[in-house]
């Protein structure tokens, strides 16, 4: 599907506001399974450069013109360069206890283009393009807050400030409990930006890289989990609606936030989110990924967020826990320091 029509159909999601983009009819018909149900097996790329809040300088504006992307995808590309370049001689040893620096941007992938229908931002409703205000007495959960919380961190990566008495005070991303971006829901972020599918006529696998977990998928109409029982990922349950797989997620536990805005930011509390996803191929190399996230106890609205994702390549194994030196090194050094 070309980003002209992509962006008809969004256009309509936008304008009709009642009506869900994911389902919303397309004249492309899916490759099917045997069950006849349409086939989203594959790996899913979700980088881009929108971001998921509307920039605030662009409030009234729902939709780039051409040349307002053109510039964006421009200035992307001359960062990635400038940023890559490299800015320090690493021929000598670094001196004993000195900064040995940081990932740089070759290790940090963002994508190079905005989403095709050329939105200011991947939520699309509430129609100012930006997560609903909070309820009054939650707070908006970040960076150098954290460490005033006590207990362990709703944050999926903790990168400043203190933190370093126990494992709890670190970010749940670093502890390789759950990935920077898979969420769910999925918020692009940092690398390893793809999902892959896995599917049969009972169930549906979701495979997220990113600290190596897989969701899955029960699609025989049983029910939930009780509700003592709590998963880090929540308790998911799938359905079609037409050529639309859907999957509704609760039980998840109080070690998680509601929402995750960023990797360094979080809302609420995990056992209050009813999530709902829409998963729908609308073209050869397009899968449409739809959410809502409903949780009165945290937002004072529900709030909806559309992310294309372009059919990637393989996979590249995380292996988050077999390669976790830095939370071991991070702790050590403190003690070392002490």
């Amino acid at each position: 599907m070309s980003r002209r029509s992509l962006t008809i159909v969004s256009i309509f999601f936008v304008f009709a506001g009642s009506v869900s983009l994911a389902t919303a009819q397309t004249s492309f018909e899916p490759p099917r399974l045997p069950d006849g149900k349409p086939d989203l097996q594959g790996v899913w790329d979700f980088r881009t450069l929108t971001p998921l809040e509307r920039p605030e300088n662009l409030s009234d504006k729902a939709i780039l013109g051409d040349e307002e992307t053109a510039e964006i995808e421009a200035n992307s590309v001359a960062r990635s360069a400038e940023l890559n370049a490299p800015s320090t001689d690493r021929s000598e040893l670094l001196p004993a206890g000195g900064n040995v620096g940081a990932y740089n941007h070759y290790w940090v992938d963002q994508g190079a283009q905005v989403v095709d229908d050329q939105r200011t931002s991947l939520i699309v409703d509430p129609s100012d393009g930006r997560v609903p205000p909070l309820q009054p007495g939650i707070e908006m959960q970040v960076l150098s807050l954290a460490e005033d919380l006590g207990g362990p961190l709703p944050v999926r990566v903790r990168a400043a400030g203190r933190g370093t008495d126990s494992y709890e005070d670190r970010g749940l991303g670093e502890r390789c409990l759950v990935g920077f971006n898979s969420g769910p829901p999925i918020v692009p972020a940092g690398y390893n930006q793809n999902i892959q599918l896995f599917q049969t006529s009972d169930y549906v696998v979701i495979l997220h890289e990113m600290v190596h977990d897989a969701r899955i998928v029960p699609l025989d109409g049983r029910d939930h989990l009780p509700g003592g029982i709590r998963q880090w990922l929540g308790d998911s349950r799938g359905y079609w609606e037409g050529d639309t797989l859907v999957v509704e997620s609760t039980n998840f536990t109080d070690k998680t936030a509601s929402f995750n805005p960023s990797i360094a930011k979080a809302a609420g509390n995990g056992t209050t989110l009813h999530l709902t996803e829409r998963f729908q191929l609308v073209g050869n190399d397009i899968l449409l990924y739809e959410y809502t996230v409903d949780d009165l106890t945290t937002f004072t609205q529900p709030f909806t967020a559309v992310l294309p994702m372009k059919r990637g390549l393989d996979l590249f194994e995380f292996a988050c826990h077999e390669g976790n030196y830095g939370l071991y090194n991070i702790l050590s050094g403190a003690r070392a320091q002490e």
